[in-house]
């Protein structure tokens, strides 16, 4: 069985960059694809990736990441400009987020205008 959790960017904007990768992290060493609203900061991204890394073992193997960012569609400058300005209004809540255990994702295929999540069966840890 495949579980969603669903975080919105409210019950991580408090933390520190640290709780943050902390948080998702052990959601999805418990075999749980998380889809945050927003995104993590670039930094955060690759301190989650570098936390992930340190953690591989036996029963964890990592973890597949993709984030949808509207600006990244965005194409004219008006367009642009508008995007830039929510996120410096709103901080980093535009966008998703989707992380998975490796246990769980076999992949995750994005293009720019869908997401497909291919999971694989989950055998249970003994």
């Amino acid at each position: 069985m495949v579980t969603f959790q669903v975080v919105g960017y409210n019950e991580i904007e408090g933390l520190t960059s640290i709780g943050r990768i902390r948080k998702l992290l052990n959601l999805a060493k418990n075999d749980k694809i998380v889809i945050l609203q927003g995104r993590l900061a670039a930094e955060e991204e690759k301190e989650l990736i570098k936390a992930t890394m340190e953690e591989i073992n036996k029963e964890f193997k990592g973890i597949e990441l993709a984030v949808i960012d509207p600006r990244e569609r965005s194409k004219g400058g008006m367009q642009r400009l508008k995007y830039d300005l929510l996120n410096v209004l709103l901080g980093m809540r535009q966008g998703l987020t989707i992380i998975g255990s490796a246990n769980v994702v076999k992949k995750i295929k994005k293009d720019p205008n869908k997401i497909e999540l291919f999971t694989k069966e989950v055998r249970k840890r003994r």
